[in-house]
């Protein structure tokens, strides 16, 4: 697999590098110093498999080098890795389609965690953050009188969403198949009013923030 780390500081690179190949031997890390390299890496190679990056780097003004980049490559999975430590700025990654959110104080033990959950295809938010207070609103979510019409098994489907499984470890974790558990998903973002996955992924995670759905392990992860 191929990652793209990209920091304007060489020793953040080189310690994620170092995270990476402890997590999966044979990945190779593609380093970006700006929003420029990465854009340039992103073209040139169809076969990036993850994307860290710095918010706050040259080439970077706001939301929007981040929406362009969802939408060139839809496929390339994006963590954000961060000085910041606010709800509001992990919720934003969230809506923006970011899969994680690491904060650059993260201990290594805590590195390694997330990576690996993003590498298996999961998300991961830190969860001490995400516990700290009030959540801002997702984009388009709906009242609360829609929400209450969610069945039982969409709200287990919003339950292991939020606590960071997959579709296929959905599917597992319920006995179903990965296409009804897509179904599902489907129906649910209809009920709640909201148009893409990030924006129920926010639903998610505020509803277990808010211990209004509980994940199997009882982690936002």
């Amino acid at each position: 697999m191929r990652v793209v780390v990209a920091d304007d500081h060489w020793i953040v690179r080189e310690t994620l590098r170092q995270v990476l190949r402890g997590v999966q031997g044979d990945i190779e890390v593609i380093e970006a110093e700006t929003f420029t390299e990465v854009e340039t890496h992103l073209r040139a190679r169809d076969d990036i498999g993850l994307l860290l990056i710095d918010l706050v780097m040259p080439g970077i003004r706001g939301d929007g080098e981040i929406e362009h980049l969802r939408r060139r490559h839809p496929d390339v999975p994006i963590v954000v890795i961060s000085v910041h430590e606010d709800r509001e700025r992990i919720m934003r990654a969230i809506q923006l389609g970011a899969v994680g959110y690491i904060p650059k104080s993260a201990k290594p033990e805590e590195i390694v965690t997330a990576l690996s959950l993003v590498l298996s295809g999961q998300v991961s938010f830190p969860r001490r953050i995400l516990e700290g207070g009030p959540m801002p609103p997702a984009a388009g979510e709906a009242p609360a009188a829609e929400k209450t019409a969610l069945t039982r098994r969409e709200v287990e489907v919003v339950a292991l969403l939020g606590g960071g499984r997959s579709i296929a470890r959905i599917a597992g974790d319920l006995g179903l198949s990965p296409h009804t558990v897509r179904v599902h998903v489907t129906r649910i973002m209809k009920k709640l009013g909201v148009e893409d996955r990030s924006a129920l992924m926010h639903y998610a995670v505020t509803q277990l923030r808010d211990g209004r759905v509980r994940a199997p392990d009882g982690e936002v992860r």
